[in-house]
């Protein structure tokens, strides 16, 4: 296949769930020109529980479909098959380039810390796996981090539960130990370590002290890909429109729908999603 056929393929993206929805958002605005196909492993959801082994043989499967489908460049939007699946979806498909969420965010946080001081929450897989502070302190030897896992957090976000004195209250239970690891004056930042969680800022914001951002692995991982794709000579040419998206799921499209409107910000319907068999 020459580049320019390849140029013409679709992006393949893919999450346990929607979650992953924010990453492709921010990938629609960095590349408006390039087609999408988007692939929400909802029957096995969440990753975050499974163990590493189990997550690397469902990212192998879930990759297989884009890949027969026809992609040219594959985003593991999900922080836990980021944290174990690149080795094994490198191997398997070498001709093919793969980008995380991880190293991205880790990145974004780097530059967010002068002081080197840095919170983590993400999944129970995520923390076990300790690949942000790997990430992290690759870049930044001499850095502070803690981190916590956020596990609940995952369903309040795929049940559509955003705010409220629930949410934020749970978002206190969480948080309140994790600051209290950096006396005076906190964290430089917090790293939002799974996709789900960006719907939850608002609530996250309210219980964090004065002076510490969020870190959303989303807008640095869109300009990886943007950076991949013009390195590797297979940017879509402009002048043919807008881009195209194509929704998979593993189960009910018209809950992905419902919920998959809050991470996309633009109206979903379940006639949208293909219901697809792993």
């Amino acid at each position: 296949m020459t580049t320019d056929t390849t140029a013409h393929l679709p992006i393949g993206v893919f999450d346990s769930g929607v979650g992953g929805l924010t990453v492709l958002r921010a990938l629609r605005r960095a590349l408006p020109a390039e087609d999408f196909l988007y692939l929400g492993d909802t029957a096995r959801l969440p990753y975050g529980t499974k163990s590493g082994a189990t997550v690397a043989r469902y990212a192998l499967q879930t990759t297989r479909v884009l890949v027969d489908i026809g992609v040219k460049l594959l985003v593991v939007a999900c922080n836990t098959a980021s944290s174990v699946a690149l080795p094994g979806l490198n191997q398997a498909y070498p001709g093919l380039p793969v980008t995380g969420v991880i190293e991205p965010g880790a990145a974004a946080a780097c530059e967010a810390a002068p002081r080197g001081r840095i919170a983590v929450i993400a999944t129970g897989g995520t923390v076990r796996g300790a690949a942000y502070q790997a990430a992290i302190l690759r870049r930044l030897p001499e850095a502070t981090i803690a981190t916590r896992s956020a596990q609940l957090f995952v369903s309040l976000a795929e049940e559509g539960w955003i705010d409220g004195a629930i949410v934020t209250d749970i978002a206190r239970r969480y948080l309140d130990p994790l600051m209290a690891e950096f006396p005076d004056t906190g964290p430089d930042c917090l790293v939002l370590g799974c996709t789900h969680f960006p719907v939850l800022a608002q609530a996250i914001r309210e219980v964090l002290p004065a002076g510490v951002c969020c870190i959303d692995s989303a807008e640095t991982t869109a300009q990886c890909v943007a950076d991949e794709l013009a390195a590797r000579g297979l940017l879509r040419p402009r002048g043919n429109g807008a881009g195209t998206v194509k929704f998979f799921a593993t189960d009910d499209p018209e809950r992905f729908a419902r919920v998959g409107e809050i991470f996309l910000g633009e109206p979903l319907s379940a006639a949208d999603v293909t219901l697809v068999d792993l």
